[in-house]
This record gives C-alpha cells, sequence and structure tokens, in this order.
C-alpha cells in the first residue's frame, strides 16, 4: 500500500512547494496537484504543471502528477511533451491523473469550453488516444473532436508513464474506461467503505493496475488493501476555513 496527498494548489506557489518537501520528509509516497482555472475567486488558483517542474526538483522519492488534469481541454501534444519533460525532471517519478473537470461553468463555459459532461467525456477518450499513442512514438487517428498524424521521440526515463482515470463512484462508465489505462481513482461525495469499494470495482484486470481510494480518517489501511485499493489518497477541501493549517498538519505527520 502506498499513500498520496491531493493538494489543492490554492495558496502562495512557495507553500505548496514546502509540502511537497515535507510530505517526502514525512514518509508519504506520492503528492499531486488539482487541475483548475478557476475555484472561487477568492483563493489563488495556480497551474499545477509549472508547479510540478519546481517540485520535481526540489524532491527525490515521491511519486508526483495532477489529480486531475480535465483532458478535454488540454491540447494532447502539448501534454505530451509536458509529460516527457517532467518525467525527466523527476527522474521517473510522473504520473497523470485524468478526469473530465469541475464545476461546469467556472472552470469550463466561463472560458468558452464546452461544459457537457457527455461530450468533454467523448473528447477525453480521444485525447487519451492521441496523448498515449505520442508517448509510444506516434499516432495517426481522426475522430469526430481530434484529428493527429504524428510521430514524437517521448524519451521517458520510466517505460510507461502511468494514466489514472478519476471518476464519480458508483457509476460505471468511468470505471470502464478506467479499465483500459492504469488505475482507477473513484470519487465520491461519501466515502466509499472497503466493502461498498469491493463490490464496486470487482476483480482486477491486471496485477499492476492502481486502485487509488479516497481514505477516510479513522479507517484501517489494511482493510482497503483487502478490498484492492493499491494508493490511499487524503485530501482537503479549500472552502473551508483553516483547510492550509489541515494540509499544513497531514504533510508534517507520516500517513501511518
Amino acid at each position: 500500500m502506498r499513500f498520496a496527498l491531493s493538494v489543492p494548489p490554492f495558496t502562495d506557489p512557495a507553500a505548496v512547494l514546502a509540502w511537497a518537501r515535507s510530505a517526502e520528509e514525512h514518509g508519504w509516497d506520492g503528492f499531486f496537484l488539482w487541475d483548475h482555472l478557476r475555484w472561487d475567486d477568492k483563493v489563488d488558483v495556480h497551474d499545477p504543471w509549472t508547479l510540478l517542474g519546481a517540485i520535481a526538483v526540489q524532491t527525490q522519492r515521491i511519486r508526483i502528477g495532477t489529480m486531475v488534469t480535465p483532458l478535454s481541454r488540454r491540447r494532447p501534444s502539448m501534454v505530451a511533451k509536458h509529460l516527457v519533460t517532467l518525467d525527466h525532471l523527476s527522474r521517473g517519478r510522473v504520473t497523470l491523473g485524468v478526469g473530465l473537470g469541475d464545476p461546469p461553468d467556472l472552470d469550463f463555459s466561463d472560458f468558452g469550453d464546452e461544459p457537457s459532461y457527455r461530450t468533454r467525456a467523448a473528447i477525453t477518450d480521444e485525447a487519451l488516444a492521441v496523448l498515449s499513442g505520442l508517448l509510444a512514438g506516434s499516432v495517426s487517428h481522426a475522430g469526430k473532436h481530434l484529428r493527429a498524424d504524428a510521430s514524437m521521440k517521448p524519451a521517458t526515463v520510466q517505460p510507461h508513464i502511468p494514466i489514472w482515470i478519476a471518476g464519480r463512484a458508483p457509476h460505471s462508465r468511468p470505471l470502464e474506461r478506467a479499465r483500459r489505462w492504469d488505475g482507477y481513482v473513484p470519487i465520491s461525495n461519501d466515502f466509499l467503505t472497503p466493502e461498498a469499494l469491493a463490490s464496486y470495482v470487482g476483480p482486477h484486470p491486471h496485477d499492476d493496475w492502481d486502485l487509488v481510494a479516497q481514505w477516510p480518517h479513522g479507517t484501517s489501511p489494511d482493510d482497503y488493501a483487502a478490498a484492492g485499493a493499491t494508493w490511499l489518497v487524503r485530501s482537503v477541501w479549500p472552502h473551508e476555513d483553516g483547510w492550509r493549517d489541515e494540509l499544513e498538519t497531514l504533510v508534517s505527520t507520516a500517513p501511518v
């Protein structure tokens, strides 16, 4: 079992970098950043990709990435280049989390991006096909939303950059989509119990597939491991007063 933090980079960038260093020092295995353009117009929203570059060179061991990037509003060719560069900076510690993103107005339609979940899901599927092709060396894709016929020399440090798919649980569509990739991040307003997680996800598609579960305080990692989880994630909600203090406590404490 590995343990990660999913962090909203909605404060001073120097604080986010300090959190990453402290999390590594205190034994966390992963440090992932939310990917938003906007939140509530009260907190400062910073770009995760720029911060990840700094985190990559200020840490040595901890796995880093986004949790999650709404791929429908990004050019997959640019994401591929970001990932390859981060993979080199971190010496092979990058994972990409992909999801649809929220909220559909503040973070999408207000910027002229597609708000429909259904349409963004279709774009995301095509973008994943293009992205994975480019990371493998070449792609030829002609879809409804995206076209690409190109090659690149990814030269990644790790043989394969893992891609995790996030989706609302207990819906079946994101889970089935995730089985084609390297892992699944079920998102639920109420934490899934180990029993509910095992019943929902079922058997793993292959041994190196990750199940990344939200980890409620006071619950046993062993119970989640028995349910098939390979990563447990803690996060904070940036609407609540004191969320930065809560993060300070998390990164300054060993996960178990």
